[in-house]
């Protein structure tokens, strides 16, 4: 079984990774971020560097979907090939960061390679406003990221939105992050298992802030 985890930059993808993969005994996948040559570059010269970044990832994300199709084990991968294409491809895309150009050859190669994909069984959207996403950035710490505009986040939210709610096609939980501390509050915790078990086994869950 293949379960993915989505949000935007500094939504808590990781944490809560790493939360479920240890309740539930999943396997977790990890995006390679920090081993992106191309991602310090990008962040100092976007239009420069997005395309050889996108398509770093696209096949990094393309060799982790037939990574996970082999295994008999379920999966919980931060962060999807889709959105990767739908929200970082399209924004930079849309941004003028891409040509038109090298966007269609992109695209190309993705649905070249949507052909042996299938969806995952369930995608968890991480909802979170931007000054929720810049709070988690800043405490983090990463170098390059201590860059990024809020006019890209912005951008990048409003292609989670998008995304999510009219081109992804799978079962999607929607989780809002805003006001909830699911990394050290057990019980905002345990309500998003109780979602995630009435999703996939049919167990009874009702919570607010997941829909």
């Amino acid at each position: 079984m293949h379960i993915a985890i989505a949000g935007n930059i500094g939504s808590g993808k990781t944490t809560l990774t790493n939360r479920l993969a240890q309740h539930y005994g999943w396997v977790p996948q990890f995006e390679t971020v920090e081993q992106n040559p191309y991602l310090e570059d990008y962040y100092h010269d976007m239009k420069r560097w997005s395309f050889a970044l996108e398509v770093f990832f696209l096949k990094q994300r393309f060799r982790d979907m037939l990574q996970i199709a082999r295994t008999q084990q379920t999966v919980i991968q931060d962060r999807s090939i889709y959105e990767g294409v739908y929200v970082f491809a399209a924004n930079n895309f849309d941004m003028g960061n891409m040509s038109e150009r090298d966007f269609e050859t992109y695209m190309q190669l993705f649905q070249a390679m949507v052909a042996v994909m299938k969806w995952p069984e369930l995608m968890i959207y991480l909802r979170a406003s931007v000054p929720h996403l810049v709070s988690n950035i800043q405490k983090r710490g990463r170098e390059y990221e201590q860059t990024i505009p809020l006019d890209y986040l912005t951008k990048l939210n409003q292609r989670y939105e998008d995304f999510i709610f009219n081109k992804y096609k799978g079962d999607v939980l929607v989780v809002d992050v805003d006001d909830i501390d699911f990394k050290n509050t057990p019980e905002h915790f345990q309500q998003i298992t109780d979602k995630i078990d009435a999703r996939l086994y049919g167990l009874f869950s009702n919570d607010s802030f997941l829909k």
